[in-house]
Parts: C-alpha cells; structure tokens; sequence
C-alpha cells in the first residue's frame, strides 16, 4: 500500500470514528504550542545551533567563581553580547579553562585581555572582551589564550577571609549601626543635607580666611626658621629675637578675649543660618506652584506659536495673490470717488424718501400674491408662445347686450 493511500485511509478514520477527531486536533494543538514555548525558550537562552558558523576558542584564569556552562553566559566585546560560555574545566596545568563561542566577524588578538566580570549581586558571571588588535597576530580557532592575558574579580569571601575575628566583630557592627542608621534616611537625609550645603555655602568665607591665615603662619614660620639659622650664632641678636618673639606671643595671648568672643558669636551665627535657610524653604515651597505654572504655559506655548505661524503665512498667501487685483482696482476706485462724493450728499435726501415709502409698501404688501396671479395670467393671455412653441391666438369678445331701434 502506498504512503498516499495510507495517508487517505487514516484521515478517513480520523473523520468517521468518534472522537478521534478531536483527539487529534487537541495533540497538534499541543504540538504547536510546545514548538513555540520550546522555540521562545531557547531564542532567550541563546542557543546556538550546532551547524551555526562559530569561533571557538579557550583562555586560562586562576578561577572562575560563579560560571555555570550551558546557562548562557555571556561573552562581551566592548558592552555588545557577541557569544556565550560553553565549557569550563581544569587543565594540564592546573588552571581554570573557560571555552567560549563567537559570532563570526569578531577577531581576537594575542595580545587580547578577558575580564571575568559579575553581571549582577547574585555572582552571576560574564567574559568581557578587549580584542587588542594589530602589531599582535590573530588568534585561530581552537587556540588556548594563556593566564597572563585574563583576569578575574576579586571575591567578597576572599577579603572576608583575611581578616581576624575582631576585624570580622568590627565589621559586623558597622554595618548593624549603619543600618540602623540609615532606616530612616530617605525622611531625614535630604533635610539635613540640604541644611548643611547652606551651612557650607556661608561657612565658605570663614574657610577662605583660616586657609589665608595658615599660608601666613607658614610663611611667618618659614621666617623664623631662616632668621634663626641666620642668627643662631649670635648669642646677642638671638636673645634679642627670643625677646621679640616673647612679646609678639605675649601680644597674640592678650587677644584671646578677642577671640573667645568671636568664637561666642559663632552659636548666633548658626541661628541666623537656619534662619535663613528655613526662610529659603518656605520660598521654595511658594515659588513651586509658580514654576510649575510657567512649565505648563511654555508646553502649550510652542503649539500656540505654531498656529499664529500658520495663520500668518496664510495671510502672506492671501495679501500676495490680493496683490494684483488691488493694483488692477486702484484706477477703479480712483474713477469712483467723485461719485462716492456725490452719492455722500444724495444719501440724506434718499433716506427721507424711503422713509415715506414704508407706508406704501406695507400697504401693498398684502396684494403681493393677487397682483403676482394677475402679472401670470396677463402674461398667458397676450402671449404668443406656450410650452409647444409659437401659436396662433385670436381674443373673442361676446356681448349678451343688443341695442333697441
């Protein structure tokens, strides 16, 4: 039996026999829908058909932490996914050995570095690719790159791993103050920073002033040094200099009344600051409806501008083709101003005569319909012409009356 008679007599049976039907179209129905979730699954996963064009390649790294093969990690050139991890295992040399694909059209060189990077906190890895490039020959297919050219992250569990228990204790309460806190440091924070960016702002003269002043301690110091090397064997001019010095620390010491006060001020000061900085707030808060305000108005002002636009070349476009005929009519109307003129000096005249005929006309207004059947008739009668063309037509009068001899 042929495959087409085959085929012909198991439709047959699938038509004729009960249920069987629908069975059938519920297994291809299952089919295409698995063909599809398989296809969706592996087009995210990146798989590579075997007879794909492909460049493999291996390359040594003193480990590789967090690399699954077969998941689909990525290989990387310049932030551009261009192939994935495919195998990884311990050479000769008792070194990690990833083995990697590439899509054709991507060279790598000799003189090329891996960088084993994660992909996210999970530990999840990736191989990003800095080809190199020329004086350095390519790399062909199946070559083993050595460890000098890769080269791997450092590992959280590593650093961990180097420190003491109190370095390790300390640490733990760090993060567990930090934590605590940084609870509630999306209310708090921002306040106070913006506080202290104020706070810096006019702190920021006081600090110019200290800097100024420790470059003159240091030229004063740097002054004394060279006087003391100059006079240091004169015994005279070097009591001289101490006693000089004496008083000019004993001056400085007597300022220190000047300078506790001024430190005093320095709490006012402060007060004035958040004063300031509060009164700068509450503008802020005045000025943001505003701004908002002229935002609105300046997204609705390009549309606006755009209509006055088009409405003025419109215009352009009529005055141009308006042109001509008001240079065509201007002799017109020049010719009709002494009649206008005249016209001017009729109207009063014209008006008092039409106002007379509003009598008249409203009296005959109501024979309009009398007088347009008697305009019809006449016109009937007199004629000599009907809707066939051109008659002859004769008026008889006939009168009953006879006069009496």
């Amino acid at each position: 039996m042929s495959a087409r008679a085959r085929l012909r007599r198991n439709w047959e049976r699938v038509r004729t026999e009960p249920g069987l039907k629908k069975n059938v179209v519920v297994m291809v129905a299952l089919v295409v829908v698995a063909t599809i979730a398989g296809t969706w699954v592996l087009t995210n996963q990146r798989f590579t058909a075997p007879w794909a064009d492909k460049f493999e390649f291996a390359a040594e790294f003193e480990a590789v932490p967090g690399v699954a093969p077969g998941n689909g990690q990525e290989v990387r050139m310049y932030g551009v996914i261009v192939g994935q991890i495919t195998d990884a295992r311990v050479n000769d040399q008792g070194r990690a050995e990833l083995e990697m694909t590439l899509e054709p059209g991507h060279p790598v060189y000799e003189n090329a570095t891996l960088v084993l990077r994660p992909k996210s906190p999970l530990n999840e890895m990736y191989v990003e690719i800095d080809p190199g490039g020329p004086p350095a020959e390519e790399v062909e297919e199946g070559t083993t790159l050595p460890v000098t050219n890769t080269e791997r992250p450092v590992q959280l569990d590593e650093v961990l791993g180097h420190l003491d228990d109190g370095a390790r204790t300390a640490l733990t309460k760090l993060l567990a103050e930090a934590d605590a806190a940084l609870t509630d440091a999306d209310e708090h924070l921002p306040a106070g920073l913006q506080e202290a960016t104020g706070l810096t702002e006019d702190l920021a003269p006081v600090l110019r002033e200290l800097d100024e002043r420790r470059t003159s301690l240091r030229t004063l110091v740097s002054a004394v040094a060279q006087i003391s090397s100059a006079v240091g064997e004169d015994d005279a001019r070097l009591n001289a200099l101490a006693g000089a010095l004496s008083s000019t620390l004993s001056s400085m010491s007597g300022e220190s009344e000047s300078l506790d006060a001024s430190l005093s001020e320095l709490p006012a000061l402060a007060r004035q600051l958040t004063a300031s900085t509060r009164a700068v707030s509450r503008l802020t808060r005045q000025l943001d409806p505003t701004l908002r305000d002229v935002q609105d108005a300046t997204a609705v002002l390009p549309d606006a501008l755009e209509r006055v636009d088009s409405t003025v070349q419109r215009l352009s476009t009529t005055v141009e083709v308006a042109r001509p005929l008001v240079r065509r009519a201007s002799p017109l109307v020049a010719e009709l101003r002494p009649v206008v003129d005249d016209l001017r000096a009729a109207l009063p005249v014209a008006e008092r005569t039409t106002a007379r005929l509003d009598p008249v006309t409203a009296m005959l207004l109501r024979y309009l319909p009398d007088l347009g059947a008697f305009v019809v008739n006449t016109r009937s009668i007199v004629s000599m012409r009907d809707a066939n063309g051109g008659i002859l037509r004769g008026l008889l009068t006939v009168n009953t009356t006879y006069a009496h001899r």
